[in-house]
């Protein structure tokens, strides 16, 4: 196999006085990322007013960057695995710095546009940086490493709102940006001197047929998704995006699989351990992201509703962050759960703590402390299952396609959060109680949604019960991960 020779290369460039260091800079980074991602929403609802645009048009201030991500992620990866993971890591946080300094300097609607876009472009930061980490690290730091590394989404982004939501309460708006682009030029900094470039790489030509035609299917897929609901789902335009959106992603399939140097390998993809990794994915991806929809706005609903608390963004932030450090706090117990058990099992209890977060939501929703609880419990699932699935996606793919593999991985969670938000959105639009001539999401509404969410990770419980066990005879030079040491890397042939 093309990975034969991936791990004494690896070895051979990492020297354990430096490793911890690596995780550190890659950990920072990717909190870089994620803290890019929820940096604007305070300043969603005042962005017309800033912008002297129309609501719908600056919304998509937000939506630039969904797409960007979705695009770029697969790319990048694929590219990081061609020509080196950590030059590739750099140019995503360049982008960043690019599009934050795009942002700071805007007034305008279009350059706000393009700036969020170009940020967007940034996202591959941290299937990059898990992918070094298996390249670099020694095998029993791996674990450990990869689910602190999946954990900086978390932190990042728990972090984010409270800190972003303080700027822009007390200074001007464009300081948030100049701030995104001050923390990247840093990350840029400290990966440039203390982070190796990975000697690990497949070399060839890159597949510019698929990446064209994957960018077209998901543009079309999550732009339905994300504005149908302005739209209207039986509107036309949101139809035809749909249907375009089948077309092309399965002329597109059929493409890869007949090129000699495919963007994404689908043979790989359709290996039980990565395809059920990557289908639970897409439910925790769904899961998460409802807890974000709903606990903000419970917070920040007038108490007059009898079921809002009536508190500040701020506030609501700062409800939100401890689950982002419960994630980080986790990551070594997590990484304790896959060496001794595996990582399948780890993704096992991790849903079933989400949904159980859910559960307690339906019935905890009436005081502060309750919101609390409810996001620290969810987190702990979230960083149990985000910490597993890189070390299920490592044990059955090629060293080579690393990058590639968890990239496709980090592109599924974001394809169901982006239904999450689609799905919310309905229930919470026709879910609704009169008050003060303006209707509000109904307390029922909220309840739905807690429920749909808890659904959606009992479904990747279910999903995840099918990723095969381990086998002790396949070698272990296939799958560095220490947990999953001897998954099954050709169970797909």
């Amino acid at each position: 196999m093309s990975d034969a020779p991936a791990r004494p290369v690896a070895a051979e460039g990492s020297a354990p006085p430096r490793s911890s260091s690596v995780v550190a800079v890659l950990a920072f980074a990717g909190i870089v990322v994620a803290l890019m991602q929820t940096l604007v929403i305070p300043i969603v609802p005042e962005l017309p007013r800033l912008l002297d645009a129309p609501a719908s048009d600056t919304a998509w201030a937000v939506t630039a960057t969904l797409l960007a991500a979705a695009v770029a992620t697969p790319v990048v990866g694929r590219l990081g695995d061609m020509f080196g993971k950590r030059r590739m890591l750099m140019i995503s946080i360049v982008m960043l710095v690019i599009g934050s300094v795009f942002c700071a300097l805007s007034d305008a609607l279009v350059p706000m546009i393009v700036g969020r876009a170009l940020q967007g472009l940034s996202s591959g930061v941290i299937p990059l940086g898990i992918s070094i980490m298996r390249d670099e690290l020694p095998a029993e730091r791996l674990a450990g490493a990869t689910a602190l590394m999946s954990a900086s989404l978390g932190v990042g982004g728990a972090l984010g709102l409270p800190t972003a939501a303080l700027i822009a309460d007390n200074y001007d708006w464009h300081v948030l940006f100049w701030g995104s682009a001050a923390m990247g030029v840093l990350a840029l900094v400290l990966v440039l001197f203390l982070v190796p470039e990975s000697k690990v790489r497949t070399g060839g030509r890159f597949d510019l047929v698929g990446g064209v035609g994957m960018a077209i299917g998901l543009i079309c897929l999550l732009l339905a998704i994300s504005k149908g609901a302005d739209w209207g789902w039986t509107d036309g335009t949101t139809l035809g995006l749909l249907a375009a959106a089948v077309i092309v992603l399965l002329a597109w399939g059929a493409f890869e699989l007949r090129t000699d140097q495919p963007l994404v390998d689908l043979r790989t993809t359709v290996r039980p351990q990565v395809l059920f990794t990557n289908l639970a994915s897409i439910a925790i991806g769904f899961s998460m992201f409802a807890m974000s929809l709903v606990l903000p706005q419970l917070l920040q609903l007038p108490a007059e509703t009898g079921y809002g608390l009536g508190k500040s963004l701020l506030t609501a932030g700062l409800v939100m962050a401890p689950s982002g450090l419960v994630m980080m706090a986790l990551a070594p117990v997590s990484a304790a759960v896959s060496k001794a058990k595996g990582p399948k099992v780890t993704l096992m209890i991790g849903a079933l703590i989400v949904a159980a977060g859910y559960g307690l939501n339906i019935v905890l929703m009436s005081e502060v402390w309750h919101l609390v609880l409810v996001s620290c419990v969810i987190g702990a699932g979230i960083g149990f299952t985000y910490g597993s699935m890189p070390a299920l996606i490592m044990g059955a793919v090629p060293a080579s396609e690393t990058a590639a593999a968890n990239s496709l991985n980090t592109l599924m969670r974001s394809i169901g959060t982006s239904v999450a938000s689609a799905i919310a959105g309905v229930v919470l639009a026709q879910m609704t109680t009169s008050f003060g001539g303006y209707a509000l999401p109904s307390e029922d509404g909220f309840r739905t949604v807690m429920a749909i969410g808890a659904g959606a990770a009992l479904l990747a419980f279910a999903i995840a019960s099918f990723i095969p066990r381990p086998r002790a005879a396949v070698a272990t030079a296939t799958a560095p991960a220490p947990a999953e040491a001897a998954a099954g890397t050709p169970a797909g042939h």
